[in-house]
């Protein structure tokens, strides 16, 4: 895979079962890439190592005054060179390729992830969790599943020269034999404590940006309220918490970074005196001594491929355990995608609450618990977040439908439906039946004060199509947000709309023109709505109350405001007190009845 081929085809299925695990899995998912910088990589530290050996034979070619050995090392010092150059050019290519499509392949799991759970990904993990390993960890990941083969290549290029030192030189060379493997294993008593430094400053970090993610999005609410100084002074607390975090892991790490570049330098002293000493007994040349000199002063660059290789480890594999957390997550199901994908159609309903939508009729829902109305909804789309029996359409279990088919039947509108960045023209861009229009479905969610604020907005355009709306649409107002999320998902012309308190933050005058719109527009589909205003309800066809999880009452608003004290409660938003008043005068009203039927007797 090269980075012009991205996105994949197909990113796989990860192995999720535990970091280690997935980071086994990337690695062996692009073993092409790995084996080609390995490949390169053999050649720089070979061609890197082979200096030393050309260098030791020059001199002794002088010392010895033979012009054609001096010739010969001449023409190897240049081919090492070339071999040197050619493989640093490649093996920085080929990691960086390898580096890329880690980190790409990681991405698209995560998006193919969120897309597949939809809204319940939020309600399973921190939306700031989410962000961090889409962003951050990526490239951690990344950087451990490239840097293993530059860590290999340099193993065995290390491993190469301690042989050839030994054959070349034995009594200097069994020296660096036994030096360099203490070497690459003096520092490993430090690395637990610098892992757990490293995961600990990954936690403070997550944290961080999860509190950051949460004030950004409710910046506009701080400010009303006066918190912002409050969480403003959270989010300090926490980064500086990251900053001391960060520095005792780095203390950790630039100690073992002393001691990769102490203990070599003590190796290299050894080395001369003791090649000194020989020389002088006559042992070696001085050819080999600078051979083997040279040589311990080269492996000093392959022999940082240790630390880096650990140091990568460290940093990935709390990135990876996140990232596994996240991609492990499935979706609350029993029978996913068992049948064809044919569109069913008819009645929608759910054997859980036993709600029962008509097809082709406007039913409006009526919950005193908004989280619970948030679980039904989601489960009469067909993606639930906890197990239960399946909502049916037409008799057929949503379960049982492709993702894309159910999601094509039954859309549901979140109580905090995103808007993303962009045109108003690239918002409504949706897939659509292409029955309903952008004109149509902006009037009957009223966002004609919405265009006109996009117009005045955007000083380079005078068509609301082409207007610009920021990220979430942070510069609209909640009601605006809600109304363009509402003409978003009328366009779409689902064979089931499910909206979930469409019109919380819209004025009642605006609201009761939104009803109307919605109840002529979707004349003929099946729509539900979640909702507890009288505006809505009194439009709605059929209104179903749902208490405690089941269905309560099932009737017409004006009936159930009159009979349903339950629904009153909800609806009227009825205190306790006024509850009790208002069943006392039923009740004084019934007893009026019965004096006014016995007196006629």
């Amino acid at each position: 895979m090269q980075i012009q081929d991205l996105p994949y085809p197909d990113p796989g299925v990860p192995d999720a079962r535990s970091g280690p695990r997935f980071l086994w899995w990337l690695g062996r998912n692009q073993l092409r890439g790995q084996f080609r910088s390995l490949a390169w990589g053999l050649l720089h530290f070979v061609s890197v190592s082979a200096l030393p050996f050309c260098v030791g034979f020059a001199v002794q070619a002088v010392v010895d005054r033979s012009g054609s050995r001096l010739a010969l090392a001449g023409g190897l010092m240049a081919l090492a060179c070339a071999g040197n150059a050619i493989g640093d050019t490649f093996l920085h290519r080929a990691a960086v390729t390898n580096w890329i499509t880690a980190a790409a392949r990681v991405q698209q799991l995560l998006a193919r992830k969120a897309a597949l759970l939809g809204s319940a990904l939020t309600r399973r993990v921190a939306a700031g969790e989410v962000v961090a390993v889409s962003t951050g960890d990526v490239e951690k990941i990344g950087w451990f599943v490239e840097a293993v083969s530059r860590f290999t290549a340099a193993a065995v290029s290390i491993v190469l020269v301690c042989v050839g030192l030994v054959v070349y030189q034995p009594a200097l060379g069994v020296v660096v034999a036994v030096g360099l493997p203490v070497l690459a294993v003096a520092v490993l008593p430090l690395l637990p404590r610098a892992t757990r430094r490293a995961d600990f400053q990954r936690e403070k970090a997550g944290r961080a940006t999860e509190l950051a993610s949460d004030t950004v999005a409710g910046l506009r609410v701080l400010r009303g309220i006066g918190g912002e100084e409050l969480f403003l002074d959270r989010y300090r607390r926490a980064s500086q918490e990251v900053r001391h975090a960060a520095v005792r892991s780095a203390r950790m790490w630039s100690l073992i970074s002393a001691i990769q570049v102490l203990l070599p330098g003590l190796l290299l002293i050894a080395v001369v005196w003791y090649g000194v000493h020989l020389a002088r007994q006559g042992r070696i040349t001085v050819g080999e001594l600078v051979t083997v000199y040279s040589s311990v002063m080269i492996l000093t660059y392959p022999l940082r491929h240790f630390e880096e290789i650990a140091m990568a480890y460290s940093f990935s594999r709390p990135s990876a355990r996140r990232a596994a957390r996240v991609l492990s997550l499935e979706r609350v199901t029993s029978a996913e995608g068992s049948r064809e994908a044919d569109l069913p159609s008819g009645d929608l309903y759910d054997p859980a609450s036993g709600l029962l939508a008509p097809a082709g009729r406007l039913t409006a829902v009526v919950c005193g618990d908004p989280d619970a109305a948030g679980r039904l909804a989601e489960r009469l789309g067909g993606h639930p977040t906890e197990a239960g029996a399946s909502a049916l359409l037409g008799g057929v279990p949503l379960d049982e439908l492709p993702l894309d088919s159910a999601r094509t039947a039954v859309l549901v509108q979140d109580k905090d439906p995103v808007l993303l960045s962009g045109s108003l023209r690239e918002l409504l861009d949706v897939p659509a039946s292409g029955d309903v229009g952008a004109e149509e479905a902006l009037a009957a969610a009223q966002c004609g004060d919405v265009l006109t604020a996009l117009v005045q907005g955007s000083l380079d355009t005078e068509d609301p199509m082409d207007a610009r709306i920021t990220e979430r649409g942070r510069s609209l107002s909640g009601g605006q947000r809600q109304r363009l999320a509402l003409a978003r998902s009328l366009i779409t012309d689902p064979e089931v709309l499910v909206l979930d308190e469409p019109t919380s933050a819209v004025d009642s005058h605006t609201e009761a023109r939104i009803a109307e719109g919605v109840h002529s527009l979707r004349a003929g589909r099946t729509t539900v709505v979640f909702t507890s205003s009288p505006l809505l309800l009194d439009r709605a066809d059929r209104v179903v109350l749902v208490h405690e999880g089941e269905v309560a009452a099932v009737g017409v608003h004006r009936e159930l405001v009159h009979k349903e004290p339950r629904y009153r409660a909800v609806v009227t938003r009825e205190t306790e007190d006024e509850a009790a008043l208002s069943g006392a005068l039923d009740k004084l009203d019934e007893l009026d009845e019965l004096d006014e039927i016995e007196e006629t007797a």
